[in-house]
């Protein structure tokens, strides 16, 4: 079985090729814009803003599952270039589904909580209305309906928050600023989930063995939502992470960090007040425990302590 990464380079694509997950269940070829991935896989130009280029390499490669770990992910950037991260993250995937659906392969792709409206006051389920607040959710949005509309087998997976030991995330930032600062301010009246993509790629992959173990392909397709477990402001985020740096020895000292309203950290791109996304179906459907977010973060500052 032939299994095709798409964003290999990238927060979820590097997690995935460190875990060797995808390399144990077949032979996995790995995209990236250029074709440069890491060491593990041989690489090849999987360009989602290039859609026949990205047409020509499916049928080259054939593979029995793709899983899309690329995504157009500048949020606010978004706002003044819509007409590209509507090219990667909505016209993409439907190719990507019209594609499988030709070839009776799996697509696994990634979303957000970023595309529903943000005023709930309970966890968002699956079936929840949807109402993007910006142009990266409304781009999304449409990778998911494109998808759909395919008719290919399918796994939706919307997570939130996501960080890990690379790249670029609120993580990363909070532990830089943290050593160049003795105060600084972080937004508490928005609240979501912080997720590791190492519990990502854990249900990820436990979601792939139930799709291929089952009789008919199409059996578990659907959209779920898969972060970890609980939740917390970006405020009490920073909070937990210098509270952890301090544990394992990454930060010498802990930073004061003053809890304000989004209304005195303004971006181009409205975030949502509320994205907690209810996990329970994932949880029944794959028998699959996502772990708390606590838990994520306190292996993630360790293996950053580690490294």
């Amino acid at each position: 079985m032939k299994i095709l990464l798409l964003g290999a380079n990238g927060q979820l694509g590097q997690t995935f090729m460190s875990e060797g997950g995808l390399a144990k269940r077949g032979e996995l070829v790995a995209a990236s814009r250029d074709g440069q991935v890491p060491s593990g896989a041989r690489g090849v130009v999987g360009d989602l803003a290039d859609l026949v280029g990205l047409e020509a390499m499916l049928d080259r490669e054939c593979p029995q599952i793709i899983v899309n770990a690329a995504a157009y992910t500048a949020v606010d950037k978004a706002e003044s270039d819509e007409a590209t991260a509507m090219q990667v993250n909505g016209h993409a995937p439907g190719l990507l589904g019209q594609w499988a659906a030709r070839h009776d392969a799996l697509v696994v792709h990634y979303s957000t909580d970023y595309v529903f409206p943000g005023d709930a006051s309970i966890p968002y389920p699956p079936q929840a209305s949807t109402g993007p607040q910006g142009a990266y959710g409304r781009s999304k949005l449409a990778g998911e309906q494109a998808l759909r509309a395919s008719g290919a087998a399918h796994l939706i997976l919307r997570t939130a928050w996501v960080y890990s030991t690379v790249g670029h995330n609120f993580l990363k930032t909070m532990l830089r600023l943290g050593a160049e600062r003795e105060e600084l301010s972080v937004v508490a009246d928005q609240r979501g989930t912080p997720t590791t993509t190492t519990i990502i790629v854990a249900g990820s992959l436990a979601a792939i063995d139930a799709q291929q173990a089952s009789a008919k392909a199409s059996a578990l397709s659907g959209t779920y939502h898969l972060t970890a477990s609980g939740e917390t402001t970006w405020h009490g985020f920073a909070e937990a992470i210098f509270d952890e740096a301090v544990r394992v020895g990454v930060l010498a000292r802990r930073p004061i960090v003053h809890a304000i309203g989004t209304e005195q950290f303004p971006t181009p791109a409205r975030r949502p007040a509320y994205s907690v996304l209810d996990n329970t179906s994932f949880t029944e459907t794959f028998g699959h425990v996502l772990p708390g977010w606590r838990d994520g973060l306190s292996e993630t500052m360790n293996t950053l302590h580690a490294s």
